[in-house]
């Protein structure tokens, strides 16, 4: 049967597609800006007729269609990637997280620790060769087609087609939906003054020649801005945002001097602007690969001079990291930070960042603290940690005693809250009685 004769034959509807869905079935959807909108809004219908479903997936955007209260209880949201769409329904309990690597999470569905009855992915239109890109992102979406039961795709004109290990053939598929909607888009907020602060003292540690990996937000973006001027910066990171896209266009990223892929930007999911998305369309600067390639450590780390920046919701006095929960309440995901943290670590000549403000909640709490709120979970220990950033400086942890890292820790916390911090520190024998502008309870008076 000739290519065009066999996707022909495999076309349906959405109401085709969730047809296919059955109670007590486990499925898989991409997420990020690959989230199938229209297929989970076809879903929210079909499950008035089913009991129950599972849903794994990563970060989805925008609003569940799920989380109608008529049909919410009859799907469980088994979540790598806790996002403001399933973060409720994690946290009430109508939802698991499963924390794990995201270098790891591939082998989740190709070695069966998570059997897929459906894998759910989102894709480009075919080549002429009947390869359909998997564009924006590719993280876990290959091993869903892999493993899973029945795949489904969701071929829409507006997706890029991306290269690298980003590719699917027709015959790997058994039901293909046309439908053409525009991508999610990440609206970009302009840094803080707070961000640009902590992204000078991140700049500064920054040389030509390196190969970063970046993330979302603001401190992130600001870095790129304040390294206009740099050359021959190579890209290895997650996420592709739009700051790396300026950084193409200004000069500053070339890869060249990279020892790992030189010459390409490598990242296994894109997530910005429309013209983001078609700067990437069919260009060969960019490639993607699963998961468990660009977030290998080992991978990783064969790019030397790896810098890594990546964040935290709280870091504790001897350097713990948090950055997946607020205590017990789920807020996010382990995703790739440790996978960087370490492969930077490994990398010659690499520098693990934690990169934060020194506050939260308008001022009113420390980020740095005694100890980990009951319940956070530690998501990068302390042992992994080399470099923490705030906007007052950087603590380098790496080799140093507890105490030393107490001291490195507080120096850079805000000042309302250095003398809280200090007193917690003693109280735990992490500062001697000493300690430059304290003084031990028993001396206070």
């Amino acid at each position: 049967m000739s290519l065009s004769r066999l996707y022909a034959s495999r076309k349906g509807t959405l109401e085709d597609a969730v047809g296919e869905i059955q109670s007590g079935q486990r499925v898989f959807v991409s997420g990020n800006g690959a989230t199938p909108f229209a297929f989970l809004q076809a879903l929210a219908e079909r499950l008035r007729d089913l009991e129950a479903l599972e849903l794994v997936h990563v970060l989805l955007l925008g609003k569940d269609p799920l989380e109608d209260p008529a049909i919410r209880d009859r799907v469980f949201h088994r979540s790598l990637f806790v996002g403001p769409s399933d973060r409720e329904a994690v946290n009430e309990g109508r939802g698991g997280y499963a924390p794990t690597h995201l270098h790891e999470m591939p082998r989740l569905f190709l070695e069966g620790h998570i059997p897929l009855d459906v894998a759910v992915i989102h894709t480009s239109p075919p080549d002429e060769h009947g390869f359909l890109s998997l564009g924006v992102e590719v993280l876990l979406s290959k091993a869903a087609v892999q493993s899973a039961r029945k795949v489904i795709a969701i071929v829409n004109e507006h997706m890029p087609r991306t290269h690298g290990d980003a590719f699917v053939h027709i015959s790997q598929v058994d039901l293909f939906v046309e439908h053409h909607s525009e991508l999610p888009e990440l609206h970009r907020k302009p840094p803080t003054e707070v961000e640009f602060r902590i992204a000078r003292y991140i700049a500064d540690m920054i040389e030509d020649g390196d190969t970063l990996q970046l993330g979302i937000g603001g401190i992130p973006d600001a870095v790129l801005q304040l390294l206009e001027g740099r050359r021959d910066l190579g890209i290895h990171t997650e996420m592709i945002s739009d700051g790396i896209m300026e950084g193409v266009e200004k000069g500053m990223i070339t890869g060249m001097r990279k020892t790992l892929h030189p010459g390409k930007v490598i990242g296994t999911f894109i997530l910005g602007s429309r013209r983001l998305y078609r700067f990437v369309d069919d260009n060969p600067l960019f490639e993607l690969h699963p998961a468990d390639y660009t977030n290998d450590p080992y991978r990783i780390a064969q790019n030397e001079r790896m810098v890594a920046i990546n964040s935290a919701l709280e870091v504790d006095l001897t350097g713990q990291v948090c950055a997946d929960s607020i205590g017990t309440y789920i807020y996010s995901g382990f995703g790739g930070q440790v996978d960087f943290i370490r492969g930077a670590a490994r990398s010659r000549g690499g520098r693990p960042i934690i990169a934060m403000p020194s506050t939260a909640k308008g001022g009113t709490l420390s980020r740095i603290v005694p100890m980990l709120k009951p319940g956070a979970g530690v998501v990068t220990t302390r042992a992994d940690v080399h470099y923490v950033v705030t906007e007052y400086g950087v603590a380098h942890l790496f080799g140093k005693t507890l105490q030393e890292r107490a001291r490195a820790l507080i120096e850079i916390a805000h000042p309302d809250f250095r003398e809280e911090l200090t007193r917690a520190a003693w109280e735990r024998k992490l500062l001697p009685r000493s300690f430059p502008g304290f003084s031990p309870p028993e001396e206070s008076a």
